[in-house]
């Protein structure tokens, strides 16, 4: 299986120097997607409602300090498999060219990440580390279809 760094790795090779923000959207949607079209995970690694939106935290310890990412080192996207990065260039097609201010209060509207936080009764703004489920994101998005 994929993990979240090839992921992320695969995502800067398409799109090039972006916010850390915009990657971990980025690499949410493309784990919510994945979810949906195939049916299981892209990557096991997890995912959490951070105040600011999904986030990696696997991710973060990599870039920590840095508001721009270049490339991803720790990850290597050839262990994508060709579905898989047809899958992530579906996602890229759709929200890669908007900008991580507006990912971020996307995903503040929607539900996987509203239910987690309030789950664990984090209020705005407050830090926490609950996970959004891949069942959640699975529900939900799959009912957008």
């Amino acid at each position: 299986m994929a993990t979240a760094d090839d992921v992320a790795a695969y995502i800067l090779e398409q799109q090039g120097t972006m916010s850390a923000v915009k990657l971990h959207k980025l690499v949410y949607y493309a784990q919510a997607w994945h979810l949906v079209w195939e049916d299981e995970p892209l990557f096991a690694d997890r995912i959490q409602a951070w105040a600011n939106g999904p986030v990696v935290p696997k991710l973060y310890q990599h870039h920590r300090g840095q508001f721009k990412v270049t490339k991803w080192s720790p990850g290597d996207s050839s262990k994508l498999s060709w579905g898989q990065r047809d899958n992530i260039d579906s996602v890229l097609q759709f929200y890669g060219d908007k900008e991580p201010f507006w990912l971020t209060e996307l995903t503040h509207r929607e539900r996987p990440w509203r239910e987690a936080r309030e789950q664990a009764r984090l209020g705005p703004g407050e830090r926490g580390q609950v996970e959004i489920t891949k069942a959640s994101m699975a529900e939900y998005y799959a009912s957008l279809v």
